[in-house]
This record gives structure tokens, sequence and C-alpha cells, in this order.
């Protein structure tokens, strides 16, 4: 297996006659969420989203439209097999299918008000964020507080915001 590949038990490719074919989820973080391919924008995070199982997807839906109203300036990637949001020059946020909850994870989320919960494995010290198991664990104004502390300072990859 090379290095971008996820090991045995992990997402499976969706049925590729069908672009909104669900993945079969990992149960946790091992290096990406799915086999989505990287590519910048809105539409592979679209179709990234759509192409999660339920509840996921209304989840990560969900997630998405809070970030579009959130930070007007926001822009799309899909990288490691998770959909990440940023502002600037820089990335902020990622939001990932997994078996049983959506990860919404926060980089340099130790360092947020308050502190979000959880500490994910494999993705830097520094990041913080959530498990969502359904919509109703959105708590939107506290997610909205957060993207909005974690877009004013530099994002990954990012320079320096004056």
């Amino acid at each position: 297996m090379d290095s971008g590949e996820v090991g045995s038990g992990d997402a499976q490719r969706p049925d590729a006659g069908n672009a909104a074919a669900s993945w079969t989820l990992p149960d946790a973080m091992t290096g990406r969420a799915s086999p989505a391919k990287a590519a910048v924008g809105d539409k592979p995070v679209l179709a990234y989203i759509a192409g999660l199982p339920q509840p996921q997807r209304s989840i990560a839906e969900a997630v998405d439209a809070l970030a579009a109203k959130t930070l007007p300036k926001l822009r799309r990637s899909v990288k490691w097999g998770m959909a990440y949001y940023g502002v600037g020059d820089g990335w902020c946020f990622s939001c990932g299918g997994f078996a049983g909850h959506v990860k919404l994870m926060f980089i340099g989320g130790a360092a947020l008000d308050p502190v979000p919960p959880v500490t994910p494995v494999g993705m830097g010290k520094a990041t913080r964020g959530v498990e969502l198991e359904s919509v109703d664990d959105l708590d939107e104004h506290q997610i909205a507080a957060w993207m909005l502390q974690v877009a004013s300072v530099p994002g990954v990859g990012g320079k320096k915001r004056t």
C-alpha cells in the first residue's frame, strides 16, 4: 500500500457509475476520511458532501451552510479525504465523515475560547474540534463563534493577516 492509500477496513470507493454514491466510512482518523480526490473549489467539496451517507451528509451540509453564512469570503477544498475551509490564503477548519459521526476540526483550535472538546489523532497537537452524531448536535452559535475566531488568525499555509 502506498502512503496515499487508506488501510484495510477504511473508506471504500463509491460505485463509479453513481457520482453521489456513498463511501463506507472509516471508524476513526487514519490519515484521511475517504478516498475523495484532492481538489480546490466549491464543486469538489459539494460533491464530497453529496457522496456521504446519511446522517453524515445532513450534518456536513449543515456545517457547510453555516460556514458559508458565517464567513463571506469562504474558500473550499478537498484535502486528505475531507472538506477544508479557509479565508484568505490559509485553511482554518475541516469537516469529514466517519462511521457514526462527522468530525469538525479547527486548525489551531487549542487557542479558541472555549477550547473545543475533541483532540483528534493525526491532525496536529493544536487541532481541536467536535464530533457530531446528528444535526441536532450542531450548536450553530458556538460553531459560528469558533469559525470566526479561527478565521481571524493565519490559517495553515497562509500568510499573517493584517
